[in-house]
């Protein structure tokens, strides 16, 4: 159901894009992810809706992830955030996806990886020790797995162990009132232990007794309890005995025989009583010693057989089986007591000879690199990423140069480790050594025509700092729109630069026209956005503008001008014609002389 509603979730949290689906579970449902703040891979876990129903969980759920994400060791996935999501159905009901966001580790699934088959015992050591780290780790801090199994536990491909999902069992199967129901959700019984099985209180112990179920299903490929149903696989925990794991793969040797069945005690009292013994018999193991406490029968005597069955005197496990399940009428009878003496005789001479090699070996040994938590992570803030490696090598750990943009620390500088510096962790661990790339890029976008508020919410978004905000003219740009930046848009500039913004003050400038050609005039103030009113008076000629109606100086855009012009004609008046005369001039006649 949790991938059911994915449809319905575009960004998670307002933060968070949803890819792929990488995994499934009886109850979640893990997708590739992005965060979109931080700029980073991250993996996503959708788990039921239906949980988030129950007010119990929802509480424990923040508890558990909350203990989580304060854990931050190289064996555990880190948990970075938590809640829950309001999402529509197709049906339109709303409902609550609790969701987690975790660390995206490139990787297979342990699962995966045992479903070629058994995997060899020095690398099963080896991986049974990165879980008990990641284990001792968290059980100090006060935080129990509770659902250790190979599908929590994630393999990098350079084999680096890390383990996922704390406090989500816990979460869940605190408001979980059966075994049938715990059983569903946590997907399988093959890894609980016989106090969970009886729906006892759990403690650390019982994440040691899973690993051992972990470690048995390493060494031989199979659980050490297989049923037709869960119900018959947790009664087997609580009342039956595992075999050693030799009886099913003959290259297991007899100290990892007795380390493994010594996890699956039925009594909690009695397995390992914390992880770093767990680990320490582990070592021991593996280098070929039974821990004193821990040793296995030797002959087939009732004393010293397993079960009733000594597995070292069967030819395989179906004749161990036939002897489990056989009456003591049934059984072979022992006809020797006790062996030979010259067996006793050549026993103590190997004897002898394996003491005098462990004394030469040990003579001869170089002191090994410290294991466990006892290495402190040095302080490597501020050298260059050489300097530094060779810091965390010689402490016998291992640097893993990650980039990382920062606005304080210089380019190639160190900004600091993960796990963080005085961490102690252990030998060979991967340390994240986070290098500076300097500040990060940002492009400035194309804020114009915005509001200034939107335009200023845009580049705080962005990590960009808004300085000084200049007003300025503009014939067409809404009053308190950006018309610019400065730096212009385009620019590239490190995250966190100042910048600036012209903002339309939504006025013009209206200049004098007066005395000026209509047609001039008239232009100047069409080109400031404003509207012309033409005003012509037949008082004068010339065509020129002899008054406007708005002053010069600011005005709103937009404002009619009313521009009043001489319109009258200028060509001169005609001049009057001369008059007509009725008769002939008479001019003065002369006198005659007598």
């Amino acid at each position: 159901m949790a991938e059911g509603v994915t449809a319905g979730i575009t960004l998670l949290a307002n933060r968070y894009e949803i890819g792929a689906v990488i995994g499934r579970g009886g109850m979640a449902t893990v997708h590739e992810g992005f965060d979109t703040k931080l700029g980073r891979r991250v993996a996503i876990k959708l788990l039921k809706p239906s949980l988030a129903d129950d007010p119990a969980f929802r509480t424990r759920f923040r508890q558990e992830a909350q203990a989580a994400a304060r854990m931050a060791h190289p064996t555990i996935v880190r948990v970075y955030d938590a809640g829950e999501e309001d999402v529509v159905e197709p049906s339109g009901a709303t409902v609550q996806v609790p969701f987690i966001v975790m660390e995206f580790v490139e990787g297979r699934p342990l699962s995966d990886i045992l479903t070629d088959g058994p995997v060899s015992p020095p690398e099963a050591i080896r991986i049974a020790e990165g879980i008990l780290t990641a284990l001792e780790y968290s059980h100090r801090a006060g935080v129990i797995h509770r659902d250790i199994k190979p599908a929590n536990v994630m393999m990098t491909p350079a084999g680096q162990v890390k383990v996922m999902d704390f406090g989500i069992a816990r979460a869940i199967t605190d408001t979980s009132a059966t075994v049938a129901q715990t059983t569903s959700i946590l997907g399988t019984a093959a890894y609980f232990s016989p106090e969970q099985a009886r729906g006892e209180t759990v403690d650390a112990r019982t994440d040691l007794y899973s690993t051992g179920v972990v470690l048995f299903e390493l060494l031989t490929g199979r659980p050490p309890f297989i049923g037709d149903s869960p119900v018959a696989v947790a009664y087997q925990h609580v009342s039956e005995q595992p075999l050693a794991p030799s009886m099913i793969n003959p290259a297991v040797s007899p100290a990892l025989d007795a380390v493994t069945l010594h996890a699956l005690a039925k009594d909690r009292n009695v397995r390992f009583q914390n992880a770093s013994e767990f680990r320490r018999d582990l070592q021991e193991a593996a280098a070929g010693h039974i821990p004193a406490t821990r040793r296995l029968p030797t002959d087939g005597g009732a004393s010293n057989v397993l079960f009733g069955v000594n597995p070292r005197t069967t030819s395989n496990p179906d004749v161990a089986f036939r002897e489990l399940e056989s009456t003591q009428g049934d059984r072979p009878q022992r006809t020797q007591s006790r062996p030979p003496v010259a067996w006793i005789w050549v026993g103590i001479l190997l004897t002898l000879a394996v003491i005098v090699g462990v004394i030469i070996w040990v003579v001869n040994l170089q002191p090994a690199p410290p294991t466990s938590s006892a290495i402190s992570v040095p302080n490597v803030a501020g050298e260059t990423y050489s300097t530094g490696a060779k810091s965390l090598e010689r402490a016998h750990l291992v640097p893993v140069e990650v980039g990382e943009n920062s606005q304080t620390v210089p380019k190639g500088r160190i900004i600091g480790t993960d796990p963080g510096k005085g961490t102690g962790v252990a030998a060979q661990q991967q340390i994240r050594v986070l290098v500076s790339q300097g500040p990060a890029q940002v492009t400035i976008p194309d804020v114009s025509n915005q509001t200034q508020a939107a335009a200023q919410s845009t580049l705080t978004a962005l990590g960009l700092q808004i300085g000084a905000v200049n007003t300025t003219y503009s014939t067409n740009v809404p009053a308190g729109t950006v018309i610019s930046t400065d730096p212009a848009s385009g620019s590239t500039v490190n995250k966190g630069s100042i910048v600036n913004l012209s903002v339309s003050n939504g006025l013009v400038q209206l200049p004098s026209v007066l005395q000026q050609p209509f047609s001039t005039a008239n232009s100047t103030v069409a080109n400031l956005g404003l509207t012309v009113v033409p005003s012509p008076t037949y008082t004068c000629t010339g065509n020129i503008v002899v008054q406007q109606s708005v002053p010069p100086g600011d005005v709103q855009q937009g404002t009619s001008v009313t521009l009043t012009y001489c319109a009258a004609s200028n060509q001169p008046a005609p001049s009057p014609s001369a008059s007509a005369t009725s008769g002939p001039t008479s001019s003065p006649s002369a006198t005659p002389s007598h």
